[in-house]
């Protein structure tokens, strides 16, 4: 027919792939560029990303049109995925451990307090109604580990204070996306004690089904040698992934269960870690990037102004009111101190959640739902903003960072299968007090011994005079049954030095996170 082919869209072609590509790399090497300036300058990245996708928009030199919210909202739930995976396999469960109570207690009641005292303010002193203002306070109600640890890189926590925020931010995505879901469905609000009923119930089938699959995972991987070491990081980011949808299918809380499956391959001593580590790390970077820039091209910036003034007035509800308050009647009967519950209710930032959760009512139809996204946005970049490069100062100032403590050893292990042994490959950072410890000293157990130094590129084989430095790298072999307590000796040699044993250190050091 004539003009059939009037007004389709033209084919894509290897030039437009060409074309895609080189767009994609320069966003992706101006976003690395960015997070050396954000750790010069102490803003968290999210905000470098967020202006890249605000740049590339409707409104500025990219002029890209996009506006769909429910794609934005799939990849960012699959983006939030990978991000919570990074941060489970870095959590280290002995820091976790003596906290877990009260970090839950943090991120279940205090949650509550803090969207009921944020929608209360959103309503009376913004106008809005009781189904907006409680969606924004569910949304804004999510802490983002990866903005607060971005910001607090450089200044070393007490663990309990580390620990908490943590957990905290691992464990509250999964009530408030219940809460958010619940406020967005068509019809009236259910009452409040059926909404509790649902998300202990989705906590309890996300947590069980994370665990199941957290605990046959890393037994598999522990216990099936696979024919290359490139293969463990990829196997253990999909064992993660599995987590995240059998826990969905369940009718449970994926992001729960992705974060406990995570955090128990994390510590699960799991062959060729820093690897795994290294690689989960690279993948958290990119879904955070693609993440934000995305939202980015979401935002309307001309659309804004209205909002400026609500999302600045909620905010300061959220900070200095509902936070505050949440963190205190929360952490009230575990007697933390005024100066750990004060740092901690300055870090609740808030980061790639909250605005993610502001597309649920926008792919529900719910009204308003372009104006809650709005405020959502400018809440999240202002209060970040104030709040990011003022966290380190906070932390100093309340004399919460610890100095000169011990840095942990990065130990690798290569499973040798055949010879029922263990290959442990050992790095000796700046700051571990195994500088100037001859190889005899470290008293590995029968069956464990030092193989080989490599020092400034030079390998060479030790003897048991040869005395450790900063920056070595060792080679130590250990048998099946040796193979854990060689590696809980060095680790207490690496923090108490050749005195371990007279600092009260077990004889073969303390247990490992790893």
């Amino acid at each position: 027919m004539p003009g059939a082919g009037r007004g389709r869209e033209p084919p894509l072609t290897v030039h437009h792939l060409n074309q895609l590509l080189l767009v994609c790399s320069v966003v992706l090497l101006v976003a690395v560029a960015a997070v050396r300036i954000s750790s010069r300058t102490g803003l968290p990245s999210l905000l470098v990303y967020l202006g890249i996708g605000v740049l590339m928009g409707q409104d500025g030199i990219g002029d890209i049109h996009f506006d769909n919210a429910e794609m934005t909202q799939v990849i960012g739930y699959a983006a939030l995925v990978v991000i919570l995976a990074e941060g489970g396999l870095g959590t280290k469960w002995k820091e976790i451990r003596p906290v877990l109570p009260s970090a839950s207690v943090l991120a279940l009641a205090g949650v509550a307090v803090s969207v009921g005292v944020t929608a209360a303010g959103a309503h009376h002193l913004v106008g809005l109604e009781w189904r907006q203002a409680l969606i924004i306070g569910a949304v804004v109600s999510s802490t983002d580990a990866a903005a607060v640890f971005s910001v607090l890189r450089r200044i070393p926590l007490p663990a309990r204070v580390a620990g908490t925020l943590e957990a905290e931010s691992g464990f509250n995505d999964a009530p408030v996306v219940i809460l958010v879901v619940a406020f967005s469905a068509a019809g009236p609000v259910g009452h409040w004690y059926v909404l509790l009923g649902e998300i202990v119930l989705e906590l309890a089938i996300g947590a069980a089904m994370g665990l199941a699959v957290g605990w046959f995972g890393s037994w598999g991987l522990k216990h099936v040698a696979l024919p290359a070491s490139g293969l463990y990081p990829i196997a253990v980011m999909a064992i993660a992934v599995t987590a995240y949808a059998a826990g969905a299918l369940a009718h449970g809380s994926g992001f729960l269960a992705v974060y406990l499956a995570s955090m128990m391959l994390g510590n699960a001593k799991l062959p060729h870690w820093p690897a795994t580590r290294g690689f989960a790390e690279g993948l958290g970077w990119i879904a955070q990037i693609g993440m934000f820039v995305l939202l980015g091209l979401l935002v309307t910036p001309h659309e804004l102004g209205d909002d400026v003034w609500p999302a600045l007035i909620i905010g300061l509800v959220l900070t200095m009111v509902a936070r505050p308050l949440s963190v205190v009647l929360s952490l009230a009967p575990f007697r933390m101190p005024w100066q750990e519950q004060t740092l901690m209710s300055w870090a609740g930032l808030r980061g790639a959640v909250p605005i993610i959760l502001a597309t649920i009512p926008m792919v529900n139809g719910v009204g308003g739902s372009r104006r809650i996204f709005n405020i959502v946005f400018v809440l999240v970049v202002v209060y970040t903003l104030v709040q990011g490069p003022t966290l380190p100062w906070l932390a100093r100032t309340l004399r919460l960072g610890e100095q000169g403590e011990a840095s942990d050893l990065g130990i690798e292990s290569a499973p040798l299968e055949r010879l029922r042994g263990h290959l442990l490959s050992i790095s000796v950072p700046e700051g571990s007090r195994m500088h100037g410890v001859e190889v005899n000293e470290l008293r590995l157990p029968p069956g464990a011994a030092v193989t080989l130094v490599v020092r400034e590129g030079t390998s060479f084989v030790p003897l048991p005079t040869t005395v450790l430095r900063h920056g070595d790298e060792l080679l130590v072999v250990a048998t099946d049954p040796v193979r854990d307590a060689a590696e809980r000796r060095l680790r207490a040699v690496a923090h108490g030095g050749k005195l371990a044993d007279w600092l009260g250190e077990d004889r073969n050091g303390p247990s490992s996170s790893r």
